[in-house]
């Protein structure tokens, strides 16, 4: 081929390539017509075959740059054959650039409680979600639930002591310990990337996770059954890192989790930021735990502003803010990954709870029962039982009594509903009574009242671990939704019998 013609094919290549270079890495590249000397050999080459006609007559037809290679020449069409090409979907350029998390209108800020990510500019309101986040499969660490185990992206070294570990697992309950020790290894490698992102996480006396908590911080629950469970939980750890870390392992192994509480901290950042979600993989469909970088920043909110799905077409995770709302500059955005945990399996597994945990349960004994019906009226409470809601346009002003607690107090109270037969004002009146008196009891079993507990936690909390921080507010929100029970009681009988 003549060299003007080749030199034209490069720049028409060129040319095609940063028209579809997104538009921030497109002032940054090389190929930009910014670029003087880019503009100036492209110049010269436009100007080199216009004054070349004689190889224009000799050719009889234009240079056309195939997928395959810069300057090969069309093959000849067949009769009839139509010529015009369509071009391809930009998501087929997109995707051949360097695989990276990519966000929009966000940013993530660090205060006293960790990282959190918020939202950058005004938003109006939404009438279909917005993309704020895409995190590539290439950045996660992720595990099949099932056997065989799959790993994407597969890093593991071939022959590595750690694939014997997560086959000699327990399919049903080990799936926190095979990703613990991908996390594990994937923070070894390296040039790996949660090499860095690891900075971010917090660090073993940063976690709130009681899996590393001591015995002093288990007794500020004030939760026996609770504290016994985070025990063997404690316990479970201790006997797999026995198990698999033993004194005589290889050193490539036994680097990974030098020290119990290296794997305890392991386990406690899987706990608290892994998801569990179907993924496709070309053809393959995978239910798998996942850590997933970024996402995991976001808090939690029974309310949230923000949801997440997968993308199969170029196994991207996508965070979206949900329609239907209007966000400010500086609101945090947030995930509900809490759904129908009550605060005792919150507090094990993510280290936090809250008072207004609609899905929390508090266990009656007596045989006092309520009316449904009029208990969820009397709240302006609608929905089915797994999707009770405040109903807002039943009442002219909203009432801030009515929260989490609320919703779940229409769930776990002993009640009966029968359409054919009508409550007796007197039986509702003994049934609220004995109701109350069992809270006074539930109360009472604590060594401290709700009040002193606010004392301590102003007074102590400086100098103490954000375990115990979290054990004293657990505490502190049982009584909390003890009180609201039965607080509501009252008010139910009052809007019951007026």
């Amino acid at each position: 081929t003549p060299p003007c013609t080749r030199m034209l094919c490069y720049a028409m290549v060129d040319s095609i390539r940063l028209y579809h270079c997104p538009p921030a890495l497109r002032a940054t590249s090389p190929l930009s017509l910014n670029n003087t000397e880019y503009r100036c050999r492209l110049s010269s080459t436009i100007r080199q075959y216009a004054r070349d006609s004689k190889l224009d007559e000799a050719c009889g037809q234009k240079a056309v740059v195939s997928r395959r290679s810069a300057w090969t020449l069309p093959t000849p069409q067949a009769e009839g054959e139509p010529g015009r090409l369509l071009p391809l979907e930009p998501d087929f350029y997109r995707m051949g650039y360097v695989r990276h998390m990519r966000a929009y209108g966000i940013e993530f800020k660090e205060g006293p409680n960790g990282i959190g990510v918020y939202c950058a500019k005004d938003i109006p309101y939404l009438s279909k979600p917005r993309i704020i986040m895409e995190i590539p499969l290439e950045l996660m660490v992720t595990v099949s639930k099932d056997p065989p185990w799959m790993f994407q992206p597969d890093f593991v070294p071939l022959g590595h002591p750690v694939f014997d570990i997560i086959n000699s697992t327990n399919g049903e309950k080990d799936w926190d310990i095979r990703l613990a020790c991908l996390f594990l290894l994937a923070l070894d490698q390296q040039e790996n990337f949660w090499q860095l992102y690891g900075d971010f996480l917090p660090e073993a006396r940063d976690c709130s996770n009681l899996l590393l908590a001591t015995e002093e911080e288990l007794k500020e629950l004030q939760d026996e059954m609770l504290t016994q469970r985070i025990r063997e939980q404690q316990r479970r750890a201790e006997d797999a890192w026995l198990r698999y870390w033993m004194v005589d392992s290889p050193l490539k192994l036994k680097r990974l989790a030098h020290t119990l509480e290296r794997f305890k901290w392991a386990l406690s950042i899987v706990w608290s930021r892994s998801f569990t979600m179907t993924m496709q993989v070309g053809t393959l469909t995978l239910d798998a735990n996942m850590l997933i970088p970024y996402v995991d920043m976001l808090n939690h909110s029974y309310e949230p502003s923000c949801s997440y799905r997968w993308r199969k077409k170029d196994r991207m995770l996508e965070v979206l803010i949900n329609a239907g709302q209007s966000i400010t500059k500086g609101a945090e955005m947030t995930l509900n990954y809490m759904k129908k945990l009550p605060n005792d399996c919150c507090i094990s597994c993510y280290g936090s709870s809250t008072p207004t945990n609609p899905w929390d349960v508090v266990n009656f004994s007596g045989k006092a029962k309520i009316h449904l019906d009029s208990f969820l009226s009397a709240f302006n409470i609608a929905g089915l039982a797994d999707e009770y809601y405040y109903n807002e346009t039943a009442v002219q002003q909203r009432e801030d009594f009515v929260d989490g607690a609320i919703i779940a107090a229409a769930r776990f109270l002993p009640s009966w509903s029968d359409k054919d037969m009508p409550f007796l004002p007197s039986m509702e009146k003994v049934a609220v009574q004995e109701l109350q008196q069992e809270c006074l009891k539930f109360l009472g079993a604590y060594r401290t009242t709700w009040e002193q507990d606010l004392q301590i936690l102003d007074r102590r909390s400086k100098k103490k671990s954000r375990r115990w921080k979290a054990a004293v507010g657990y505490r502190m929100h049982r009584k909390w939704i003890i009180n609201k029970i039965s607080m509501a009681l009252d008010l139910y009988l009052e809007r019951l019998m007026f």
